[in-house]
């Protein structure tokens, strides 16, 4: 489950909380006492809403909240069995149900009976039971649809490995994918199921992350005897910019108990490498609303290119190019064409006049931009289709840019992995920092200090630097 959805479960349980017990309260004082009221519903209103009874209310939604909360039921729960859930929202609601008791020990009337507060109680549990097992098959359905699967490593391959092997295939956690295994050669024996899926020593692990696709590193070893090996591990996952994780049981404990979050899909600690929280939701949000408007917007002038391209040289309007993108993935990067249709094959005849250090292929003056090519990149127009990107979700307003596969493929360090642990932008530090004025250590420099450093009002910042940096052409090839 992505960190924005899971930021959404998590305000979408604690806004069920919230409304399922203030309107199942004003039911049951409906239900009771409308029949009393000669003026129907109206009267039973303006008559129980005292300064008395809005304190009492106000009491009964803290405590009720606040229960649910402490009872880990305002995260997101998909994981926990029915029985353990039902469980919690059991002890949850009998005590926010408490605060209710004051009722008939004031009120005067006996209109509201301790009767109506186990009435309450019961339908509360009901209601909170079925509202949470739909909410939660909701999210498991969007998790699935919109991440896709989770691509995992294990690190280790003793008991916890195998615990951890059996938990995602017999717990319906079928979106984690499990890659295979790595650990350290010769170390004990191999039960033969993990042995087939072995991906080499924990030497191997940092190049295999830098080379392939993984979201996820979970490690298994134990802690007493293999601590050295944990610290290389997490160290390998910090360098290329993978998030990692060991579970709740890494350390043997005689007494304590370890506590977890109930509510992770793999009860585990995670050491996560970059922000994660409902900014991540926001800037998702600007980010489409970005897109849509540059778009309807821009519509026109689009089409004012696509005519000019399509009359200055043969061949399609539009480019695309397998680029790098968030966590490795690669994707289909969209922008106007700015060179003859065999470009790329032209390419490799022209390495040798590259003017950029590091992997990156420029040269000022490539004879294979046409005359209109050079006027949008000059003035940024031809990257206008990423907006695209953008609203599909494959890029973002602000981030790195993305690096073409022919140029991810010649990195010489995997610490340049990093740059990929956040989504690709249209803008960035480097865009409004020189562009290809800049070198490529000082690019990479800017991409690490941006994702170490990240803020909504950074982005900001950096897409009002963007304006007059387009404006000017500077660095512009």
């Amino acid at each position: 489950m992505t960190p924005v959805l899971r930021s959404l479960l998590t305000l979408a349980n604690r806004s069920f909380d919230t409304a399922s017990g203030l309107c199942l309260l004003l039911a049951v004082f409906a239900v009771a006492n409308a029949g009393q009221m000669p003026g129907g519903i109206e009267d039973f209103f303006s008559a129980r809403l005292t300064v008395k009874n809005f304190l009492i209310l106000s009491l009964f939604l803290a405590i009720w909240n606040t229960a649910f909360r402490v009872n880990g039921l305002h995260g997101p729960a998909s994981r926990q069995k029915f029985g353990q859930q039902t469980s919690r929202i059991i002890r949850a609601a009998t005590i926010g149900t408490v605060p209710l008791l004051l009722f008939p020990l004031t009120s005067r009337s006996g209109a509201f009976s301790a009767s109506l507060v186990m009435m309450f109680w019961v339908l509360a549990i009901v209601v909170e039971v079925i509202g949470r097992s739909l909410i939660s098959l909701t999210a498991r359905g969007l998790s699935r649809s919109l991440s896709g699967a989770v691509k995992l490593v294990i690190v280790g391959s003793g008991p916890r490995a195998m615990r951890l092997l059996q938990q995602i295939e017999t717990e319906d956690l079928f979106h984690y994918h499990v890659l295979g295994f790595f650990d350290q050669p010769g170390s004990h024996e191999i039960a033969p199921h993990i042995q087939r899926r072995m991906l080499g020593g924990l030497e191997d692990l940092e190049r295999y992350l830098a080379r392939n696709v993984v979201d996820l590193v979970v490690v298994t070893l134990p802690m007493r005897s293999c601590y050295a090996a944990i610290h290389d591990a997490i160290g390998a996952c910090e360098h290329v910019g993978v998030e990692v994780q060991y579970p709740s049981d890494v350390f043997a404990l005689a007494r304590a108990k370890a506590m977890y979050d109930p509510s992770a899909d793999i009860a585990a600690v995670r050491l996560t490498h970059v922000v994660e929280d409902y900014r991540l939701l926001v800037k998702r949000v600007l980010d489409i609303l970005g897109a849509t408007c540059g778009l309807v917007v821009l519509a026109p002038l689009l089409l004012v290119c696509a005519a000019v391209i399509r009359l200055d040289s043969p061949g399609p309007v539009f480019f695309s190019q397998w680029r790098y993108g968030f966590n490795r993935r690669q994707f289909r990067m969209y922008k106007l064409r700015t060179m003859v249709v065999d470009a790329e094959a032209q390419q490799e005849s022209l390495e040798h006049r590259n003017e950029v250090g590091g992997p990156v292929f420029k040269i000022r003056q490539d004879p294979r931009i046409t005359r209109v090519g050079r006027f949008l990149r000059k003035s940024s127009l031809d990257e206008l289709p990423q907006l695209f990107n953008v609203l599909i979700g494959d890029m973002s307003l602000v981030g790195p840019r993305p690096i073409s596969v022919r140029d991810v493929t010649r990195f010489t360090e995997t610490s340049l992995m990093r740059r990929f642990s956040v989504k690709p932008g249209l803008t960035c530090l480097w865009q409004v920092n020189g562009r290809s004025n800049t070198t490529f250590e000082r690019w990479i420099e800017l991409d690490l200090e941006y994702i170490d450093s990240w803020s909504l009002g950074l982005d900001l910042a950096i897409l009002v630097k963007t304006v007059p940096a387009v404006l000017r052409g500077s660095g512009a090839a």
